[in-house]
């Protein structure tokens, strides 16, 4: 058993009925859940980008809003997949049964994490392009450079969606999640440069910071927004790739441990 659970997944495109089913049960309730997804960005950009920066200097040559854009795009959609790897994933596996009938096709367990990775990538994927939209509708963002952005913003979703699923693994009712936004999610959004430079911030902080996939993502899509070319380009999409790597498989291990005992 212990060498079933540790063995490198099988993947094949069987993955895509996971997504398509989700998909096909999400669509009776997607304005409301697109609504969900943007309320809370839309609050901060709005309410610390016009309110706080209003009253603040220009923060590295452009105003507040400006940068605090950049962070929000993927702040989102890092809360977007975190949210649907956990909380919406964690109902399918444990309370509707959903994984457990799926499993009953002739489908391998791989495929069905690998589609709840894909589908809560996404969800995250649709909620971050709606706030870069408005922004760039708004003038906060460059509209011939947005486009540019799409990929980091898949990378994220990747990133936290396969992180979430481990959690998702782990959890033994929806109560735990609670510890996770607390002690996780928030301090990475507070220490990857979203609200303010990370540069502010005690040395060993920053080198803190450096390990989280949002700094990462932050510093490739602010750049891109402004109209810029980021630096290190490849290092900002090796970390965040990584923690999707290993993440689906850690998530992959914890759920056979769990499901197949």
């Amino acid at each position: 058993m212990g060498t079933r659970i540790f063995a490198a997944p099988v993947l094949s495109l069987r993955f895509v009925h996971v997504w398509a089913r989700n998909l096909l049960v999400w669509r009776k309730l997607a304005i409301p859940s697109m609504l969900g997804n943007l309320a809370d960005p839309m609050i901060f950009l709005f309410g610390l980008g016009y309110g706080l920066g209003a009253m603040m200097p220009a923060v590295q040559g452009v105003s507040y809003v400006t940068f605090l854009a950049g962070g929000m795009v993927v702040s989102s959609t890092m809360y977007a997949a975190t949210f649907e790897a956990m909380y919406s994933a964690f109902s399918r596996m444990h309370q509707q049964k959903t994984w457990e009938g799926i499993l009953n096709a002739p489908i391998l367990l791989e495929d069905v994490v690998l589609g709840e990775l894909f589908w809560a990538t996404t969800k995250a994927t649709l909620s971050g392009v709606s706030i870069l939209v408005v922004v760039t509708v708004l003038g906060v963002a460059s509209p011939s450079y947005a486009l540019a952005v799409l990929p980091v913003i898949v990378v994220t979703g990747l990133a936290f969606a396969a992180v979430g699923l481990a959690m998702n693994a782990l959890a033994p009712n929806y109560d735990f999640f609670m510890y996770y936004f607390t002690l996780v999610i928030t301090p990475t959004s507070l220490l990857s440069g979203v609200f303010f430079p990370i540069d502010q911030l005690p040395g060993s902080l920053q080198a803190a910071a450096a390990v989280l996939p949002l700094y990462h993502a932050v510093a490739l899509a602010r750049p891109l927004m402004l109209g810029g070319v980021p630096h290190d380009i490849l290092l900002h999409l090796a970390v965040p790739l990584g923690y999707a790597a290993v993440g689906f498989y850690v998530a992959l291990v914890l759920t056979r441990r769990r499901l197949l005992k």
